[in-house]
């Protein structure tokens, strides 16, 4: 028991990956949602590195997408495939995050809040429960723009309803909005755009400080919503310390901090 215990000590604070990697079972981490956890533009891919060999994690998530165009496109197909393909795995987790490309303004993704975006993200819920697996919910990754010193969060409202989403079918709900959020407010306007993708231009210079994205991609140039390495492995890290937080058997599967 004591043993146990210390299992979880451990991965709360981070240091997970005290159990053999031989002794652990396979399982497999499929993430889906937009271009803040996609490969290159977020920190899908730097939360799949953090993982031990016996997990399986697959970064599905695309640019520009929301609740509503991820499924039209026919990508949640793929992972519908996939979760089909589960028998080799002790179990399959699916995070899924949405809510930027969800929000008004943003011709073929936006949603509308009142009546799709929590129903579409009850519906993913509950299509991969039907498939065995379980789904994990994440609150959309916070903007970094600033406003005389305070940072500005338009994505509160469709944070709330994904962890409610979560609350009401009982599954985990990560509130990674609000955790980045205060991160970047405490770190300040400086420090938090050397999490972007590419430096900041030279004062006096054009900034691209917006937070729109093409359909496809997230932009080549310097904002404040899409992050290089630096914020890659700054927010990876994050997303393991909620995921041991909400189901510590999953610490297991993290490496040791180095």
């Amino acid at each position: 028991m004591k043993k146990r215990h210390l299992t979880i000590a451990l991965c709360a604070l981070g240091l997970a990956g005290s159990v053999a990697a031989a002794d652990l079972k396979p399982v497999r981490v499929i993430l889906v949602g937009d271009s803040t956890m996609a490969t290159r533009s977020g920190y899908g891919d730097a939360l799949c590195s953090r993982f031990v060999a016996p997990v399986s994690c697959i970064n599905l998530a695309r640019g520009g997408r929301s609740t509503s165009s991820f499924r039209a496109e026919g990508l949640w197909s793929h992972v519908q495939g996939l979760l089909k393909e589960g028998s080799a795995f002790e179990q399959t987790y699916v995070l899924i995050q949405f809510g930027h490309n969800d929000q008004p303004g943003k011709p073929g993704r936006s949603t509308d809040f009142a009546t799709e975006f929590g129903p579409n993200m009850a519906r993913y819920v509950s299509e991969v429960q039907a498939a065995g697996a379980m789904p994990v919910l994440l609150s959309p990754l916070s903007r970094r723009s600033f406003k005389q010193g305070l940072l500005q969060n338009d994505l509160r409202p469709w944070a709330e309803v994904s962890l409610n989403t979560a609350a009401a079918a009982r599954v985990p709900g990560l509130d990674l909005n609000a955790e980045s959020f205060l991160a970047v407010q405490l770190m300040g306007e400086a420090e938090a755009d050397t999490l972007a993708m590419e430096p900041p231009p030279v004062k006096g210079g054009a900034a691209d400080t917006t937070s729109a994205e093409r359909a496809g991609a997230a932009k080549s140039s310097f904002d404040r919503t899409h992050v290089g390495a630096k914020g890659a492995n700054f927010f990876a890290r994050m997303v393991q310390r909620e995921l041991t937080l909400a189901i510590p058997v999953l610490g297991n599967y993290f490496k040791l901090e180095q």
